[in-house]
């Protein structure tokens, strides 16, 4: 097959995904779906358009080294650690809890312990694509449960590259023992190790001989080659060790995150990653068989149910554990109930050691895609139903935790108080302004328990709640307030706050930050009386700027 058989394929492919993925956007649908259309559809068990689907699908397997390198540069512990303790703990106890209860499952269905393994590895990851697009779309990577899901899909990132070491150190001859095995794993990580050092010492000592941050400023194509010298090269590297590609590509934008060119590398590398990406979310609906799916429709469908029902479940069960509240861990694992892109990773390198037949194979990849198709679905509906599980939470006194209860007043001296209800950087400068006059008291409702602790720590009477329920609301005697401000993030949650202040107490002014014009309307229609309109306020901002330099640079010009 010549390159320019493949050249065209891949237009073909882009072609027909570009017009699917429009056409789902116009549905209000995730383009993903359409991408996976494309690809099912050009694909060789379908309309079979494409002669060098391999040839594509080698491409994007690139597309998929590309991706890990660029969330290796936007990778960074300190990002982690501002989600809470959900993102490490939590996502941590979740991929070890999935894969252990997939493992179990799938023994007790007969599988052997290694391809047992393997299929529990790859149902614990879920679409950090799909998902964080959705939910930025939506406008709720704000809320309680996108955070969480947030914090939870970072993890699960990071856990793709010890999940293909473990893979493919089950997929490796030399007997079944577990201390084979185990050796494996360690000579596989002996390796990597060997891999991040080699790259260290070469991104951090040697490269900043040959090319400095001045010579960068000037010539743009350098940190662009710099990137994909080091994307490309270490992927191959890492492939001639025996390792997952993706394990180089990631480790480079790991070591390229600290260097002075990773701001414009991010910027630089964003197109060609969309590219790649696209090529390989329509390669993967090339691996769909529809006849297969067609003819075995009922156990496809029976295994998307689980893998659903089994996952949502256990997300929901870790991010309770971790405190967060009913309603927004029924939306967390909603959001997450799933199987990830980079599960067709694991899937393949599991088909080609042996470890699954072809078909285990066709029956993943169709689950996998069912699950993706499902998930558009799956976001829209996580508010709604977070909503409803959340009226069957705990109430009464139990419903909000108090910091220090000890040192505050009874809740019957509140009266003429001003609510603040969140307390991140808007939520401070409320507060600090307040602070000037002393005869103002102070109320903090906060559902982060961080954050909560931030309030406490300055002096203000904290609560630890959430301010959407009316329970939260009756303990901070909202009917006798002065004054409740909103500065939560997320429109849904500042919606429902809103309309709660008013049941409860119709009277009390209510002022609410409205994070996007797009929901000015709904939070004036929910009650508040004053929304402040942040793209409003900013563009206001920007003009009286713009005014200010002009009249400034006026007498300079005459």
């Amino acid at each position: 097959m010549n390159l320019w058989t493949a050249l065209l394929d891949v237009l073909i492919l882009l072609l027909a995904a570009l017009l699917l993925g429009a056409f789902c956007e116009r549905l209000k649908q995730s383009a993903i779906l359409g991408y996976l259309l494309a690809g099912t559809l050009l694909g060789p068990h379908a309309l079979d358009l494409m002669p060098s689907h391999k040839a594509v699908a080698t491409i994007a397997e690139l597309g998929v080294a590309l991706l890990l390198f660029t969330i290796g540069l936007e990778f960074s512990w300190r990002r982690l650690r501002s989600i809470g303790p959900i993102a490490l703990g939590g996502g941590t106890v979740q991929v070890l809890l999935t894969g252990a209860i997939a493992t179990g499952a799938c023994m007790i269905l007969g599988l052997s312990g290694r391809s047992a393994l393997a299929v529990g590895a790859l149902i614990s990851l879920s679409s950090t694509a799909c998902v964080l697009r959705l939910l930025v779309s939506r406008a709720e990577i704000d809320s309680v449960y996108g955070r969480n899901a947030l914090g939870i899909l970072l993890l699960q990132d990071i856990a793709v590259v010890p999940l293909v070491l473990v893979v493919t150190a089950l997929g490796g001859e030399g007997g079944t023992s577990a201390a084979q095995i185990g050796w494996d794993m360690c000579l596989a990580a002996g390796v990597a190790a060997l891999l991040v050092a080699s790259l260290y010492l070469l991104l951090n000592y040697v490269v900043p001989l040959l090319l400095r941050a001045k010579e960068a400023a000037r010539n743009r194509d350098l940190p662009i080659l710099l990137a994909m010298v080091t994307a490309v090269g270490a992927a191959w590297v890492s492939h001639k060790l025996g390792l997952s590609p993706v394990l180089g590509a990631f480790v480079a934008g790991l070591l390229l995150a600290e260097s002075p060119f990773a701001t414009q590398i991010r910027a630089d590398v964003a197109p060609l990653r969309t590219l790649f990406v696209t090529l390989f979310f329509s390669s993967i609906g090339m691996l769909s068989n529809p006849a297969w799916v067609l003819e075995h429709w009922a156990l496809v469908g029976a295994v998307v149910a689980a893998i659903i029902l089994g996952k949502a479940i256990v997300v929901f069960g870790v991010a309770r554990l971790f405190r967060s509240p009913l309603g927004h861990a029924a939306a967390t694992g909603v959001c997450l109930a799933q199987v990830g892109e980079f599960s067709f990773v694991l899937a393949e390198v599991s088909r080609q050691s042996q470890l699954i037949d072809r078909h285990l194979f066709e029956l993943i990849v169709a689950a996998t895609i069912g699950t993706l198709f499902i998930t558009p679905f799956l976001v829209a509906l996580a508010p709604r139903l977070g909503r409803v599980v959340g009226r069957f939470g705990l109430g009464g006194h139990e419903a909000v935790h108090f910091l220090d209860k000890a040192s505050y007043p009874r809740d019957t001296e509140m009266n003429g108080h001003i609510v603040i209800v969140g307390f991140g950087p808007a939520g401070q400068c409320v507060a600090d302004a307040l602070k000037k006059d002393p005869r103002i008291p102070i109320v903090v409702v906060e559902l982060n328990a961080n954050s909560a602790a931030t309030a406490h720590s300055a002096g203000l009477r904290t609560y630890l709640g959430d301010a959407g329920r009316a329970e939260v609301l009756e303990h901070v005697r909202v009917g006798v307030a002065a004054a409740v401000v909103v500065t939560v993030p997320d429109p849904a949650a500042a919606r429902q706050i809103i309309e709660q202040v008013r049941s409860l107490s119709p009277r009390t002014p209510v002022i609410a930050r409205a994070r996007y014009h797009l929901y000015y309307a709904d939070l004036v229609q929910a009650g508040a009386d004053t929304v402040i309109d942040e793209e409003q306020r900013v563009g206001l901002q920007l003009a009286s700027a713009v005014c200010e330099k002009l009249v400034s640079a006026q007498p300079n010009a005459r």
